[in-house]
């Protein structure tokens, strides 16, 4: 069967999800034996096939796991970026532009202060060149998208599980 690693993170998604209801209902049910209350039926039968089955799904999700990290180290971007690489890459340049978009906010500022007897102007100028800064996070947002089409290609790539 082919598959490509969005499908296998959607797969992946998609079988956590039950696995965390089961969790939440074994710890009420093991919550119940720890109460003491009286249980009048006897399910020790349907507890162990829902163990048996959790511990199933489990190793099944750790197999994928651990596929979905092979391939996202084995395969390359045309700069030799494994995609696990490019993904923490661009999480931190995300970061950098969020730093530079900010910084673009701040402008120079001219405020007149009133003191007794004493009057003045208090003024802030910014220290770095607004049109450089605004250069480099234009060629940072370029470099983002460009990492993010290519993982996104890679992606699509289709291999056998």
């Amino acid at each position: 069967m082919g598959i490509n690693i969005q499908t296998l993170i959607n797969l992946i998604s998609e079988m956590e999800k039950p696995y965390l209801i089961k969790y939440v209902l074994l710890k009420i049910m093991l919550s119940i034996f720890q109460c003491k209350i009286n249980i009048i039926e006897d399910n020790k039968e349907e507890f162990d096939l829902s163990l048996a089955k959790i511990e199933k799904d489990i190793n099944e999700i750790s197999r994928l796991k651990a596929i979905l990290y092979q391939k996202n180290n084995e395969f390359k971007l045309s700069d030799g970026r494994n995609i696990q690489e490019a993904i923490v890459d661009n999480t931190n340049l995300r970061k950098l532009k969020t730093t530079y978009e900010r910084l673009l906010l701040l402008k120079n500022s001219k405020r007149r202060v009133t003191e007794v007897n004493n009057s003045y102007f208090e003024c802030k100028n910014i220290n770095f060149d607004s049109k450089e800064l605004r250069k480099k996070l234009e060629k940072l947002d370029q470099d983002i998208q460009k990492t993010d089409f290519e993982i996104s290609k890679l992606n699509s790539i289709e291999f056998e599980i």
